[in-house]
């Protein structure tokens, strides 16, 4: 594949440490819609909004048996606390070396996170995809449902 994966592309696999202390791996979400979220830190105040909003509309999500996982490049321990002092549902994944975030084409210039969020169908191709090239904002809550619900 030249360059970063796109709509019609299989999603990269991943295998990375999260919440709940266990594994999230994208293979066993196969046969359901996945929402993966990546944002570049813990605690950020546009990561909390998104975050949170997300978090508030995970029941519209579950209506269509689809995860949402989100992904930074911060530890487990911070993901930890971060969900906790927020109230967020979702797994939080670390991905500290940065290599989902790489093979998914959301690092910026100097290796930061860009805020991106993908809608990948049960079959785990790419079905939506929004890179933001200024992290300040976010793509609804609404929207993503909406998406969720083309790749169904």
């Amino acid at each position: 594949m030249e360059g970063p994966p796109g709509v019609g592309d299989p999603a990269p696999e991943f295998d990375l440490p999260g919440t709940g202390r266990r594994r999230y791996r994208l293979a066993e979400h196969r046969g359901r819609p996945v929402v993966l979220v990546f944002y570049p830190g813990d605690g950020s105040p546009v990561c909390t909004i998104q975050l949170r909003s997300y978090s508030e509309d995970l029941a519209a999500f579950a209506a269509l048996d689809a995860s949402v996982l989100a992904i930074s490049p911060q530890s487990v321990e911070s993901h930890e606390r971060f969900a906790a002092a927020e109230g967020l549902a979702m797994p939080l994944l670390s991905d500290q070396d940065r290599s989902v975030g790489r093979a998914y084409g959301v690092l910026g210039p100097v290796g930061f996170y860009r805020r991106s969020t993908f809608v990948l169908d049960a079959e785990g191709t790419i079905r939506y995809a929004h890179r933001a090239m200024a992290g300040f904002t976010f793509r609804p809550a609404s929207e993503l449902v909406e998406a969720v619900r083309a790749a169904s």
